[in-house]
């Protein structure tokens, strides 16, 4: 399991952009958040909110990932209907959020973000938020204390 001064394994996603290994994102700040289900209302209230601060991420050199383990299909539609400039990750192979802790007994991922620094080091894991739109908030000052 991933965690805080711990470097990211060099996994493979399937994203609505297309296919990223993580080590081609070293040299920027990522937030790579997992969510459990497209479509459901914390998912798409913590999507929007990631939707509107993304100008905010992208100031700060900071790209923004969200992975759950819905089919790629579903992400794109999700993304489309929400207004998601950013890449959404389909970990049907639940390989990702295994790697990460992420991973639930039901299956699903968990709401957690990991903020990652330039050097491929996660530097905050945020979970156990009330709101599912705090995430983004909480990314955002964490990616600007970089």
């Amino acid at each position: 399991m991933v965690q805080v001064g711990d470097p990211v394994p060099d996994l493979e996603l399937e994203t609505t952009a297309g296919k990223v290994r993580l080590s081609q994102l070293r040299g920027r700040k990522v937030v790579l958040y997992f969510f459990p289900k497209a479509f459901t209302m914390g998912c798409t209230r913590e999507l929007k909110r990631f939707a509107e601060l993304y100008d905010e991420f992208r100031k700060a050199g900071a790209e923004v990932i969200g992975v759950s383990v819905d089919s790629l299909e579903t992400q794109r539609r999700f993304a489309e209907k929400h207004g998601a400039r950013f890449p959404l990750a389909s970990d049907a192979k639940k390989e990702v959020s295994r790697a990460f802790g992420a991973l639930r007994a039901t299956g699903t991922a968990e709401r957690v973000t990991f903020v990652i620094g330039p050097d491929g080091v996660v530097r905050q894991v945020i979970r156990g938020l009330k709101k599912a739109e705090e995430h983004a908030d909480r990314a955002l000052e964490a990616v600007k204390s970089l």
